[in-house]
């Protein structure tokens, strides 16, 4: 299932740093630091419930993905072999 609240934060040619909700077209906000828009970010999933943040770095490629409490990592996968 997709987390509808996921966020991506990615520099913008025009030398800004974007917060940008996955499905959006348009950023919600633009920073003038990378750290300045992850911090928005966060603060957004923490007030919707959680979610993913992907941050992407000057190259464009992925440099991390964060899972925001309440949001399901999915990583933490439960052991059921006992």
């Amino acid at each position: 299932m997709s987390n509808k609240n996921n966020r991506i934060v990615y520099k913008r040619d025009d030398g800004t740093w974007a917060n940008k909700k996955n499905e959006n077209t348009k950023a919600s906000s633009l920073h003038k630091t990378q750290k300045e828009a992850e911090n928005a970010a966060r603060e957004m999933l923490n007030n919707s419930g959680g979610g993913e943040l992907t941050t992407k770095g000057l190259d464009g490629k992925i440099r991390s993905k964060d899972t925001i409490k309440p949001g399901n990592d999915p990583r933490n996968i439960k052991d059921t072999e006992h």
